[in-house]
């Protein structure tokens, strides 16, 4: 159950875009506002707007578990703000500092919390999609070195025209040009799958789609194979996962397709290369953000249930 919601914006703001989204279309529950309330299906849900998250009355409202979903707060210290209005658990919405008690990508280890995690990261929705392709190849067939490329819709901190930025080439309009930017997403990798460390080296390029991403993959396995054996790895491993964690798709789709999908990735089967039974290519796609908050949900839930 949704208690509360921090959110700075105003709360005719906040019950606007609930109700209307340019990606995700219209929300189906009625929604209105009712004093400082956001009201859903007659559900009441308190709105504040603090900027310090010691003042939300989280021990008054009973709230178990905050999602911490501003991508300002990342630290063991941070999590512990909201301890001090009373809340029991943190969950980040974005890669967090070492001192975190987890990084959980649901699906591949989110077994291992147990009662005692009570500040978790879900990392990244990139890590969230390419550690369980990475994860199945290196199982099936061992991993000698892999590189990634992230092709990633355009996002919040990207200017609609030219505008001041430290990132020169964030300065750029996100409607015109296909803009390369940094990442960390090897790290998180590493995070969750120490065995590849030093193995992978990433980059990530936005492209002016409002969302659904694309990940390519290129690696070198240990072990030969071909296309149809890489293919049927991670068929197999799509209908292993949990839930919707790893999709598969032998179809001819495109980025639109794959909008509102709750995967974490689908592989694109028909991309799917290998070359000298060595070098294999693996395409998949992600909603980075319906899949990302549907995994938010996953791994909030696996909290509270850790015993």
């Amino acid at each position: 159950q949704i208690v509360a919601i921090n959110e700075l914006a105003d709360l005719a703001n906040v019950a606007h875009l609930t109700k209307y989204d340019t990606t995700h279309g219209r929300f189906s529950a009625k929604v209105t506002k009712e004093k400082q309330k956001l009201v859903i299906d007659g559900e009441q849900i308190a709105v504040f707007s603090e900027s310090d998250p010691t003042r939300l009355p989280w021990k008054a409202l009973g709230v178990a578990l905050v999602m911490e979903c501003t991508g300002v707060f990342k630290s063991r210290a941070d999590a512990a703000l909201h301890f001090a209005g009373g809340a029991q658990k943190v969950l980040f919405s974005h890669p967090a500092e070492a001192d975190v008690d987890a990084t959980v990508v649901f699906g591949v280890n989110h077994a291992q919390l147990t009662n005692r995690h009570r500040i978790v990261s879900n990392a990244s929705c990139t890590t969230n999609g390419i550690i369980p392709v990475l994860n199945t190849l290196e199982q099936h067939f061992g991993i000698e070195c892999a590189m990634i490329t992230t092709i990633h819709s355009a996002m919040h901190d990207q200017p609609v025209i030219d505008a001041y930025d430290k990132d020169l080439r964030k300065t750029r309009s996100a409607l015109q040009s296909i803009i390369p930017v940094e990442t960390e997403l090897a790290k998180g990798i590493a995070r969750i799958l120490p065995e590849l460390t030093g193995k992978v080296t990433a980059q990530a390029i936005r492209v002016p789609t409002i969302n659904v991403s694309m990940m390519d993959l290129t690696v070198k396995v240990e072990k030969s194979c071909n296309r149809r054996e890489v293919n049927n790895a991670l068929r197999s491993a799509s209908l292993l996962y949990p839930g919707r964690v790893l999709g598969f798709s032998d179809e001819l789709l495109v980025s639109a397709d794959f909008n509102h999908d709750p995967s974490s990735s689908i592989v694109d089967a028909n991309q799917t290369q290998v070359c000298n039974r060595c070098m294999v290519k693996v395409v998949t796609w992600f909603d980075n953000e319906w899949g990302y908050a549907n995994r938010m949900l996953d791994t909030a839930i696996a909290m509270m249930e850790a015993k």
